[in-house]
């Protein structure tokens, strides 16, 4: 087979939901000898985008979407370990969850995916959680990158919040913070400090890893 043909099988198999097919294709991808990031980000990550915006305009429901899922971490589970890292040579870290106050996580959880998929580790506080807890996993977890998310205009003020406790524990310096969610616009994540939002999950994924390989390293020590 040749790389488009794999590529495209890739991105065809997480849309049609064949987690057996999508785990073949990427290992005949490493076989082939493509680049594994490649795999990821134009085969995989490529399907999930399309399931995505097919949701999101309801042309695809909620079976679909976590059958595609479950494609994307079938081929994940098999690729993921073949991708270089770059910099320090660790993977980088990503702290995600929806704010205190909000129980939707169906974005939250595709940005995770996206995240996952460009060579982050994630950490998943789910959704409703506290604000505390995202400055104390962000301390645990030395945390390169913040993400949160909120489909409600209610609870966006708990995204200042957020930002508040990691500036009161003088940690702020220290990730990248991206925002997310229906409500969410760029004056407002000015506004709060924030250093991006985005529309799309698999662009925030590609500006996180962009973000999170400018830190400076040994930030934490």
């Amino acid at each position: 087979m040749e790389e488009n043909e794999i590529i495209n099988g890739l991105t065809d198999a997480v849309v049609n939901g064949k987690k057996d097919l999508a785990t073949e294709l990427a290992q005949k991808a490493l076989d082939e000898g493509i680049d594994p990031y490649i795999a990821v980000i134009n085969g995989l990550a490529k399907g999930m985008e399309i399931m995505s915006e097919r949701y999101e305009n309801k042309q695809a429901f909620m079976p679909h979407l976590l059958m595609a899922s479950n494609a994307m971490y079938g081929g994940m589970d098999v690729l993921i370990p073949h991708i270089k890292s770059e910099g320090a040579g660790a993977r980088k870290v990503l702290v995600i969850g929806s704010v205190e106050g909000d129980v939707h996580d169906i974005g939250k959880n595709l940005v995770k995916t996206m995240m996952s998929a460009v060579g982050f580790e994630a950490v998943d506080l789910g959704k409703d959680v506290p604000i505390e807890q995202f400055v104390e996993a962000a301390v645990e977890h030395k945390a390169d990158v913040i993400s949160m998310s909120t489909l409600m205009t209610s609870t966006m003020d708990n995204m200042q919040r957020v930002m508040d406790g990691l500036q009161s524990r003088g940690i702020r310096d220290k990730m990248k913070i991206i925002i997310g969610g229906a409500p969410i616009t760029a004056d407002f994540a000015v506004e709060i400090g924030a250093d991006a939002t985005k529309t799309d999950a698999m662009e925030a994924a590609r500006w996180a890893h962009e973000a999170a390989e400018a830190l400076a390293p040994g930030r934490w020590d």
